[in-house]
């Protein structure tokens, strides 16, 4: 089952590099998810974010104001 995930930013660098970070654990470990880039401010307030990055898995906000680890990351994915 594939799942959705949501990377809410406005483009700075740390949400850059929670994408790249994503990314990385998605094909390491050969997951089904679509990953998406959320960048307008208002999208990203509907989730109740006040700090990015935030990560988004399958419409629940799991973290954020930080980026986790690659370990955090597919234990999420899982």
């Amino acid at each position: 089952m594939s799942k959705i995930v949501k990377i809410l930013g406005t483009g700075c660098g740390k949400c850059q590099q929670l994408v790249s970070v994503v990314h990385e654990v998605i094909s390491e470990n050969q997951l089904e998810a679509t990953v998406q880039k959320v960048e307008d401010i208002t999208e990203i307030m509907e989730f109740n974010v006040m700090t990015t990055p935030a990560l988004v898995v399958d419409e629940v906000v799991v973290v954020s104001g930080r980026i986790p680890s690659k370990e955090e990351i597919l234990r999420f994915l899982n």
